[in-house]
């Protein structure tokens, strides 16, 4: 074990400001996750939502095949890492984020699984479709015959509100939409132009593969993308710069794997501010693309593409059955 730094390290001045920069954002974050939690202020989530694809003819077999895709090629890339470099990469928040990525498409797979049997036994195409079945059920004094109630019926298996594995499975999309940002974009705007260092395929791929996946997904599925939900993101690198502090205290590493997690230095309070704030833009930039994908497939593809995700599909039902009353 490599020795420990310190006592006079760690009393130095820029690490008590560099301390604050981390706690306060991390204390709001999980503050406001908890406040969220308990009065339940996350957007309804259906379960449909996390397997069902935006396009409205495509089967939810399609984005089981890609997901299943995606964490075989993940991991074969995260376990080549690991034989090339050995457990110490995992210090490198690239590595962290990766694995991340990796996480989300295993519960995707489980639950797209889940989500092709419930469409195999209720095969609606399309949500507009259930909509007006629904709104048809009420339409007549609110008296239902036999078949209607089997549309009310399929209607509601589809929309059942997420369980536990798809609100997880939600949150670890939005720490990972902001995480595959900012490992990028860090990569190949700071780290790599000025390390010096020559590029292999095996690093190119791994501050690539990571961002181009989440996307393809994202185009794919119909995912309600909140800013509320920055905060998981935040939870997550404020985790990692606790992990490496930790592991620095107690000595198991005394090298920083990223230049500006440096302490020892009067600038790593200006770098820390600037990194924290550097999440904002991430997280917004995977926003926009959320938002460019509603705006432009919608307008051309919009006999195809699904643009409203089903809590706004509930909105019209409901004002259906208001209006025939």
């Amino acid at each position: 074990m490599a020795q420990a730094l310190g006592l006079d390290y760690w009393l130095q001045w820029q690490v008590l400001v560099c301390a604050v920069i981390i706690l306060i954002p991390a204390i709001i974050s999980l503050n406001f996750t908890i406040k969220a939690s308990r009065r339940q202020v996350k957007q309804q989530l259906k379960s449909c939502d996390l397997w069902l694809p935006c396009w409205k003819d495509l089967h939810p077999k399609w984005l089981l095949l890609y997901r299943v895709i995606a964490f075989c090629f993940t991991a074969l890339l995260l376990c080549q890492t690991l034989l090339s470099f050995g457990p110490f990469i995992f210090f490198y928040y690239t590595q962290w984020t990766v694995a991340l990525v990796l996480v989300y498409f295993a519960i995707g797979i489980m639950v797209s699984a889940r989500g092709c049997w419930i469409y195999s036994k209720e095969p609606f195409a399309q949500v507009e479709d259930r909509e007006m079945l629904v709104a048809k059920d009420y339409s007549n004094n609110g008296h239902e015959s036999t078949t209607d109630t089997k549309h009310v019926g399929a209607k509601n298996s589809f929309q059942q509100e997420a369980g536990a594995l798809e609100n997880l499975m939600q949150s670890i999309y939005h720490a990972c939409a902001g995480a595959v940002m900012l490992t990028d974009l860090v990569f190949w705007f700071i780290l790599q132009p000025f390390s010096g260092d020559s590029l292999t395929m095996l690093l190119g791929l791994l501050h690539s593969v990571n961002v181009v996946f989440l996307v393809l997904d994202s185009a794919f599925n119909n995912h309600p993308f909140p800013w509320s939900h920055f905060t998981y993101f935040v939870l997550w690198s404020c985790a990692y710069v606790i992990t490496q502090w930790t592991v620095h205290v107690f000595g198991v590493i005394t090298w920083w794997p990223y230049p500006f997690l440096e302490l020892d230095t009067p600038w790593a309070p200006a770098w820390y501010f600037g990194l924290a704030l550097f999440h904002i833009p991430c997280y917004g930039l995977y926003s926009l693309l959320i938002k460019a994908k509603d705006f432009i497939l919608s307008r051309m593809f919009p006999h195809a593409f699904l643009s409203l995700p089903s809590q706004s599909v509930e909105m019209n039902i409901a004002r259906s059955m208001d209006n025939t009353r």
